[in-house]
């Protein structure tokens, strides 16, 4: 499945990576000066934007935040792997 999730990713966005994190991984609240879009490849990751509702996410799901959208996430408890890039040209 990675193959077809990094082909989406990188027909949307530049500088794609992959990353992964293991469960219960938690990522205190922060923001990017960038577009990120991000697809879940394994597993499950639930973000928390301020203010708003949290987002879970599993294999298959995308998610756009504009730049300087603050937001933290926990890694659900198989893990994650993940897709991101960076809009900036898009």
């Amino acid at each position: 499945m990675d193959n077809s999730v990094e082909a989406k990713l990188r027909a949307e966005a530049d500088h794609c990576y992959q990353w992964s994190n293991g469960p219960g991984a938690a990522y205190a609240v922060h923001d990017h000066p960038y577009r990120k879009i991000l697809y879940v490849a394994r597993g499950s990751i639930t973000f928390t934007p301020t203010g708003r509702p949290p987002i879970e996410m599993r294999a298959g799901d995308r998610i756009d935040l504009p730049a300087g959208t603050e937001h933290g996430a926990l890694v659900g408890q198989d893990g994650v792997v993940c897709w991101e890039g960076q809009a900036i040209n898009f």
